[in-house]
């Protein structure tokens, strides 16, 4: 009979939210395999657990992970960590599974911590409905595409950003999407964690004023809706913006003062336009 092959969180930061189960399956089973065999060592080593392990990463080969799939199919149980949160989600793991389940092994998720959802709870934010981008691509043409997704996005959208990168992503994603309301967390249940929660533009210049360290969660509120009473003159708002970018204003600018003179919400008149001509350019592009 084959082994189970259990995908198990671990705790992004505090120790204290591994979860029961996690510890009585990686207790159990034959073999972990993690992200990084060091990183797991002292996680297992802080709860005296002792299991042999083996590599599986985005780069392992892929005779390796057949070894791994030949012993679920011999009747051994193996687990599948990452170094911190789901194997899967922004990491490791998915090449693992997915030879697994060709294998017909049977794969057992063992939830745990997660830094988006963690996120989600605390942001204030409409969050009933999300969509999670994970991490921006580093290439313009790339991160260009990536937030046009973001402007286009009708709910919460949540992403992951290292330190180095954050203050401009967050400038980035105002230029995109317009001021939208964010929730910004820092080392998320660790030591110094801490939470930003203002405009994307106040986030931007909040964290260039210094060097970051750690890593970052954001969560990007929905755009800000237009009353149904006001929509005819929204539309009206629309077009006026345009013919004044059309002169040479700017977006931004040409937004601001058509929604100052006419009382409408900047920040609403502003994504719709990023937005529908966002979709427009595709059409032209088709």
């Amino acid at each position: 009979m084959a082994g189970t092959l259990y995908v198990v969180a671990t705790p992004i930061g505090n120790l204290e939210d591994i979860t029961l189960r996690a510890m009585r399956i990686l207790r159990s089973v034959e073999m972990v395999c993690a992200e990084d065999t060091r990183v797991t060592r002292k996680l297992l080593s802080h709860f005296d657990i002792h299991v042999p392990m083996s590599s599986a990463h985005q780069h392992s080969a892929d005779a390796g992970l057949d070894r791994i799939v030949s012993r679920l199919v011999a009747g051994a149980d193996v687990a599948l960590v990452c170094d911190a949160g789901t194997p899967g989600v922004s990491d490791p793991g998915v090449p693992l599974v997915r030879k697994a389940l060709e294998a017909g092994i049977h794969v057992c998720p063992v939830p745990g911590a997660s830094a988006s959802l963690a996120a989600l709870s605390v942001a204030g934010l409409p969050t009933g409905r999300f969509l999670f981008l994970g991490f921006p691509p580093r290439t313009k043409t790339d991160r260009v595409a990536f937030m046009a997704e973001v402007a286009r996005a009708t709910c919460a959208v949540v992403i992951y950003e290292t330190a180095p990168r954050i203050a401009a992503t967050l400038s980035e994603l105002h230029s995109a999407a317009g001021d939208r309301d964010v929730c910004v967390g820092r080392e998320i249940t660790k030591k110094f964690e801490t939470w930003l929660r203002c405009g994307a533009a106040e986030a931007a210049a909040h964290f260039a004023e210094a060097p970051q360290r750690g890593e970052f969660t954001v969560v990007v509120g929905p755009p800000a809706a237009v009353p149904a009473d006001r929509a005819e003159e929204q539309a009206s708002a629309q077009e006026e913006v345009r013919r004044m970018v059309a002169e040479g204003v700017s977006v931004r600018d040409a937004s601001r003062s058509v929604a100052q003179r006419r009382q409408l919400p900047r920040r609403a008149l502003y994504e719709s336009i990023v937005k529908d001509d966002g979709a427009r350019g595709k059409e032209n592009e088709a």
